[in-house]
């Protein structure tokens, strides 16, 4: 037997929102037994464009690293950067 779905509520806002799915259950709104798979591909995380003023020694060295390993020096520097951050 079905529970009956639950229409879902209008919001105010996006803070509104957010409040409501923190303390409510998805499943009282959707019958997830219907839901389908949904590739996302072409979804890439949000970027920013920083500048970074590094020695011409420092940058060398980090091209030659790159090259080594065949990656583009700037997807180096974002993978060590973030090996760095989750190693503390």
């Amino acid at each position: 037997m079905n529970k009956p779905i639950k229409a879902i509520p209008q919001f105010a806002n996006e803070a509104d929102e957010r409040a409501y799915w923190e303390t409510h259950d998805s499943t009282e709104h959707l019958d997830w037994s219907k839901a389908s798979k949904v590739s996302l591909q072409n979804l890439k995380p949000t970027t920013k464009t920083i500048s970074l003023r590094l020695p011409r020694h420092l940058l060398d060295s980090i091209k030659v690293a790159a090259n080594a390993r065949d990656v583009p020096y700037q997807s180096l520097i974002k993978v060590w950067l973030q090996e760095k951050l989750h190693s503390r």
